[in-house]
């Protein structure tokens, strides 16, 4: 529920009340409109939402909600495309005044004229995630993605990062490969939705939020604030989930201890896909925990309206046929202007509902089988923003796999905004300099000194510098000058390629760049690729004399070949890497870091190794490098 005051929830339950609506339209090219409540055609407005459709309870859901109204007004509707609409709900209180509830953010998307009116249409951001998605291959908790979808689209988010990463799947790593379900960014949001076990709204103030389903009521209905009203005799709840396993066909089936209530359908959900039996497990469970609070009864009713009441809200209902004791919770509701506000919960019948299976069943059709000869493609792109400095940071990883013996090509792409070192420059100038000095006296009498008197007036004259009328002379003089000044340093960008584990040494590019923003362009040939494999190629940049920033999605890439795999199988491998920042022992020994990585694979051979690498170690009052292994 919106917060409002005890005083607002008092007065929106008396049996009058005193109320009036407000609006504002804000053109694209920055004219405003506001509007009052008697330019509303009467019962032409409403706002219509909803997170579930019409029979079931859903996870992931990002459904836009949609307003409509019209307007006594001589607005241009050719300057309404686009244009963003507020409207406000205001009640009076007890103490006399006004207390407002907004009720959304909408864009225009239909506006018709009248002959007298402007009927308007129009939904709120949730539109804007129907971009189409470029499906790279992207790794990242759920946090990573709601930003890189918030940052694409335009709209910012409600949820905090510790909010998110707070839930019980917010810190899990994800994974969303090629060859998927998803069309748009919007798509994006409905699987993320899913691992959170919520759905998304966009709320009041035009942002996007996550909600959960919830069991404590916010509000009781009584049976004199129904116009009609009818209830179901059953309690929809949920005691188990399903998720399709695209990598072993296979139908993964989640339950609790008492499994006698409905099975919420996962589907092919592309970030619970390619992981241990283990990982999906505590996945699916966590999902499980966050639907186990349903246990709503589905209603239909007619109300005297509260414009506070938000989706997912739980409600009691008293009176009449209602049941004090049960709770539902709102899946959708339309509230019209200056009417009455409609309330709904959907849900099945747990004993109607059709019997599943509780063991797996194999899934045909669900995989594309790889056609001889057909161009297969592997995308990535970083869900997260990486900071390069003068330790290896690994910008691009990709995992491939091959039918038959083939060759692929690597393109990679990043876009680094580089801040390089100041250099001080030092240089001499030199050159000439003309310097006048006044010109020195050269009177008759003063040369003789045939007169002792002419004599002493001539030097005094001389003392005086202006025996000869006060002339100068030029003296050329040749000078050096040290001159020192800061410019802009060069950074030096360097790559390296590893190709399952195996550094590449015969190809190491690099790139000298000044402060500002670059394009790091990368390419290499993978010949001879060995069939039916998981093979790993990663990508790592350092600078020196700078550093590099890439940004949440300015990082791209692809592998392509023929006889490529739709996704690569997982085929053991468990890789490890720790990180250590610098550190000192007192003030004799400094670590400038070390780097701890294992790595356990299991394919047609076993191997197990462990490896710890020690960067140079300053030891002693002199401080000599000292290499450890």
């Amino acid at each position: 529920m919106y917060p409002v005051s005890e005083a607002f929830l008092r007065a929106v339950q008396e049996n009058t009340r005193r109320y009036y609506w407000t609006g504002k339209i804000t053109t694209k090219g920055g004219a405003v409109y506001p509007f009052g409540y008697e330019d509303i055609v009467k019962g032409s407005g409403y706002v219509s939402a909803q997170c579930c459709g019409s029979a079931e309870i859903e996870l992931g859901t990002v459904y836009a909600t949609e307003m409509g109204v019209t307007l006594f007004s001589q607005i241009d509707r050719y300057t309404l495309d686009g244009a963003r609409v507020e409207l406000s709900y205001h009640l009076r209180v007890a103490d006399g005044s006004f207390e407002e509830v907004p009720m959304g953010v909408f864009e225009v998307s239909e506006a018709n004229r009248r002959l007298h009116c402007l009927e308007l249409k129009a939904y709120d951001y949730m539109l804007r995630f129907e971009k189409s998605f470029n499906g790279f291959e992207s790794v990242g908790n759920a946090w990573a993605f709601l930003e890189l979808c918030c940052k694409a689209c335009g709209v910012e988010m409600e949820n905090t990062r510790a909010e998110i990463e707070g839930m019980p799947n917010g810190r899990e790593l994800l994974s969303i490969y090629p060859e998927n379900d998803i069309g748009t960014y919007r798509d994006v949001l409905f699987f993320v939705g899913q691992v959170l076990g919520g759905f998304f709204c966009i709320n009041r103030r035009g942002r996007l939020e996550l909600r959960k389903y919830g069991a404590e009521p916010v509000m009781e209905v009584q049976g004199r604030h129904r116009f009609s009203s009818s209830f179901s005799d059953f309690i929809t709840r949920y005691t188990a989930v399903s998720s399709t396993n695209l990598r072993t066909q296979t139908a993964e089936y989640y339950a609790l201890d008492t499994d006698d209530g409905l099975t919420m359908n996962l589907g092919v959900n592309p970030l619970l896909q390619f992981g241990l039996e283990e990982t999906r497990r505590h996945l699916c469970e966590n999902i499980l925990n966050d639907l186990s609070v349903v246990n709503y009864v589905p209603f239909d009713s007619s109300t005297i309206g509260n414009p506070a009441l938000d989706l997912g809200d739980v409600l009691t209902f008293s009176g009449g046929q209602a049941d004090g004791e049960q709770v539902a919770c709102i899946t959708s509701f339309q509230c019209r202007i200056g009417g009455r506000q409609s309330l709904k919960c959907v849900g099945k019948n747990p004993r109607l509902a059709q019997a599943k299976s509780k063991n797996d069943k194999n899934i045909s059709g669900l995989l594309n089988q790889i056609e001889a000869g057909k161009v297969g493609i592997h995308t990535f792109t970083n869900a997260s923003a990486y900071t390069v400095a003068e330790d290896n940071v690994r910008i691009i990883s990709i995992e491939f796999a091959a039918k038959e013996e083939t060759h692929v090509q690597f393109f990679g792409q990043a876009v680094v905004d580089v801040r390089a070192v100041q250099a001080e420059r030092t240089a001499s100038a030199s050159g000439s300099i003309v310097v006048p000095i006044p010109a020195v006296g050269t009177d008759a009498g003063a040369e003789t000194g045939g007169n002792g008197d002419s004599a002493g007036e001539n030097e005094g004259s001389a003392g005086d510098g202006s025996g000869t009328g006060g002339s100068t002379q030029d003296v050329t003089v040749e000078v050096e000058l040290p001159v020192t000044w800061t410019e802009d340093g060069k950074a030096v960008a360097y790559v390296t390629y590893e190709f399952n584990d195996s550094e590449i040494l015969a190809h190491c590019p690099a790139e000298t760049w000044g402060s500002g923003k670059h394009i790091l362009s990368l390419y290499y040939p993978i010949d001879n690729l060995v069939p039916n494999i998981t093979n790993t190629f990663n990508v790592y940049l350092r600078m020196e004399n700078g550093m590099g920033e890439i940004e949440t999605g300015g990082c791209i890439a692809s592998i392509s070949g023929q006889g490529m795999a739709a996704a690569a199988a997982w085929d053991g491998t468990v890789t490890m890497e720790e990180y250590v920042s610098r550190f000192a022992f007192g003030g004799g020994l400094g670590m400038k870091g070390f780097a701890g990585e294992m790595g356990i694979e299991t394919m047609e051979l076993v191997r197990k190794s462990y490896a710890d690498s020690i960067g140079k170690a300053l030891i002693g009052t002199f401080g000599k490098p000292i290499d450890l292994a």
